[in-house]
């Protein structure tokens, strides 16, 4: 049996209601950060899903009423007719791929904080609002009721007239009305809308009946469902109410898509969930209680679990978001049997990290994410080579390898050239710390295309000199060397270098840790001011080896940046559970030789305490020795690239070298014209009066 044979099942076709599916590939709705205010970039990129081979593509959360804004992020809208042709863009686009273009409704009530808008905001009951904007949600009376379910019915027949095929009725993550009514520590109400299960169910009956009445004839009703919280005892599980609420709505909806609450458990990391599929054990019960098609999630990658959760009737159809997102031809690469190209998702949340900043999605594996429309970027093709010119490539890290991958698609004899034993740089380095190891997929992925290709040369220990990369004669240079952390505890809370007497030998940084080199036994103190995820997994391997360890940072909490990646919570209370001691908002103030004063930021009274040695997690230094060497050199072309030139994400190294060979051999007129399009709002005369 070959290897698009053994897969065969995932490509059966799918009825849902009164449309079909064209195999089982199910792109779940997702965010993206463009949405209604880059509704040109959104039907792009789901267009390049339908054209890798999803059967079904879905938009993002689509607001259905100025009482469910969530401004600023850029979700989808359909408060009126007036927000059809932006959508339709995108229907359009999925269609002309084949695919089924499916739409996300939502009111989010007291998730949306109508900052745009300014209405009131709606809840079952009095509550605060999800997050800490000092405004409250009134509880809904009857007319608010049936103003909703009148909302609700008027997106969807919207959403029908803008040509999508599947509607969502959402009841998931935390962030619904529909689910926020069937929450006893939410609804506290005592008519027939709270109290019992089937009162607190109601609302959502009443949803999922009024929009197969109203479009049920020719869209397909899909019910996205959080069948547990996560919460255990305090709140909805699988094996009580969750499996309830299935039992008894289960043949109103033309589709089950089921998952589990919050987002940040529906889309863990792989730091703290390294298994594919690891709903399943929650979703499973589904399919005994319905007779309608399920689809489910759990950052499946493999092809071979996705037969095998088919086989076990499981599901239906393998819904995906942050997979898809990682390559959109996902389906058509397992169909075809080429099953070793897949870029596999890492599970780092960098996708929802962009929505959850409010900006275009990105991708770590895939660089062309969200880059569709307004940079013309295809994650299966490229230009090709506009010349005969060899390329060398210094630095086998994130930037050089898609830098290298990409210039040998173009058709471009390269050269990749590492310094060390081993290739993969800082994503090697990286992931051998706890629950990283995925990470390693960003090198492994490409070192398998590059060794695979006959125009490909690559070196290791192979640290070149510029007059050694001036005697191979190579015109085209690409440096991507790296960077490395400081060890003087400069940073952004402390601009100027601490006082470190006679403590140099002490002092650690990253680098040395995943290198190898670890401190003697004994207090270590970490110092985070980088506030990334570094520090607080660094933490953690040395509190699993027994070190004792004192974290010390000028944030209110531990590893604040990852609060966009979702798993913030998770990293301090991993921490606590180790015995990390966490002292937050101080700065460094000196390091002696056997003892660490430290700054309080609100009241500069000074701690001091003993410690063996000092991890400082602070800023990078550029690698550009090399590059500035060969600045005069009068090669034909010198480009220093990923954290060589800009320390910052994996995500963002992989994108610079993937710029870097999409830009080579182009006008710097042809850069500059095509930096990438804007989505601009034009006025017509007389649109100002």
């Amino acid at each position: 049996m070959n290897e698009a044979n053994k897969y065969s099942l995932l490509f059966d076709p799918i009825r849902i209601g009164p449309v079909t599916a064209r195999n089982r590939f199910f792109q779940v709705p997702h965010c993206d950060g463009m949405g209604h205010v880059r509704p040109r970039a959104e039907a792009a990129m789901r267009a390049i899903k339908a054209e890798g081979g999803w059967a079904v593509v879905s938009n993002q959360e689509t607001e259905i009423h100025p009482t469910s804004d969530l401004s600023p992020f850029a979700e989808n809208r359909l408060w009126d007719a007036r927000d059809i042709p932006a959508l339709r863009l995108m229907t359009d686009a999925v269609h002309e791929k084949g695919a089924l273009a499916a739409i996300e409704l939502v009111h989010n009530g007291n998730h949306a904080q109508n900052l745009f808008s300014r209405a009131p905001i709606l809840a079952p009951s009095d509550m605060s609002l999800d997050s800490a904007f000092p405004k409250q949600a009134r509880a809904m009376d009857k007319s608010d009721i049936r103003n909703l379910r009148r909302w609700h019915r008027e997106a969807a027949i919207r959403a029908r007239d803008a040509g999508f095929d599947i509607v969502y009725v959402y009841a998931g993550h935390q962030m619904t009305l529909a689910q926020h009514f069937m929450l006893p520590h939410m609804n506290t109400r005592s008519d027939e809308y709270g109290g019992s299960l089937e009162n607190r169910v109601r609302l959502t009956r009443e949803l999922l009946e009024d929009t197969r009445e109203a479009i049920g004839d020719t869209c397909a009703v899909a019910f996205r469902f959080a069948v547990d919280e996560m919460l255990g005892a305090d709140g909805m599980q699988a094996a009580e109410e969750g499996r309830a609420v299935v039992e008894l709505l289960a043949e109103l909806p033309d589709l089950w898509d089921v998952n589990v609450a919050s987002w940040a458990n529906d889309s863990v990391t792989t730091r703290f969930q390294p298994q594919d599929g690891y709903q399943n054990d929650y979703i499973g019960f589904v399919k005994t209680v319905t007779s309608k098609p399920v689809v489910g999630v759990g950052r499946l990658t493999s092809p071979d679990m996705m037969v095998s959760m088919i086989r076990k009737g499981l599901v239906d159809l393998i819904g995906a978001a942050r997979p898809s997102i990682a390559d959109p031809f996902l389906p058509q690469k397992i169909e075809q049997g080429r099953i070793d190209e897949i870029r596999e998702c890492i599970g780092c949340n960098i996708c929802v990290m962009a929505d959850s900043a409010g900006v275009p999605i990105r991708c770590t594996q895939n660089p062309t994410m969200g880059e569709e429309w307004r940079r013309g970027w295809h994650p299966e093709r490229i230009a090709p080579k506009a010349s005969e010119d060899e390329t060398l490539v210094i630095g086998a890290g994130p930037a050089g390898l898609e830098c290298a991958m990409q210039l040998a698609r173009r058709g471009y004899q390269v050269t990749l050239a590492e310094a060390s034993d081993d290739l993969g740089g800082r994503v090697l380095r990286e992931s051998r710390l706890p629950g990283l190891g995925a990470w390693m997929r960003v090198a492994d992925h490409r070192l398998h295309d590059l060794r695979q290709r006959a125009n490909v040369q690559i070196f290791s220990q192979s640290r070149l000199s510029s007059d050694e990369v001036l005697e191979l004669g190579i015109p085209n240079v690409f440096v991507a060397t790296g960077s490395r952390w400081r060890r003087d505890g400069i940073g952004r809370n402390t601009l100027r270098k601490p006082p470190i007497i006679d403590a140099q030998s002490i002092i650690l940084t990253p680098d040395d840790l995943t290198s190898g080199k670890m401190p003697p036994q004994g207090t270590v103190v970490i110092y985070d001011d980088d506030h990334a995820y570094i520090a607080g997994v660094v933490a953690e391997k040395l509190a699993q080896d027994g070190y004792n360890v004192v974290f010390v940072t000028p944030e209110s909490r531990v590893s604040s940046f990852t609060v966009l990646t979702l798993e913030q919570h998770r990293i301090q209370a991993r921490l606590l559970e180790l015995d990390v001691t966490i002292i937050c908002n101080h700065s460094l103030a000196q390091i002696g030789p056997d003892r660490v004063q430290i700054i309080c930021g609100f009241t500069d009274r000074i701690q001091s305490f003993a410690c063996t040695s000092v991890v400082l997690v602070t800023e990078r230094l550029r690698e550009t020795e090399l590059y500035d060497a060969l600045k005069d050199k009068q090669l034909k072309a010198l480009e220093l690239i990923g954290d060589a030139a800009g320390p910052a994400l994996i995500a963002d190294a992989v994108y610079a070298g993937h710029m870097a060979a999409r830009n080579f051999e182009r006008t710097e007129t042809e850069i500059e014209r095509d930096w990438f399009r804007r989505e601009i709002v034009t006025l017509a005369e007389g649109d100002l009066e």
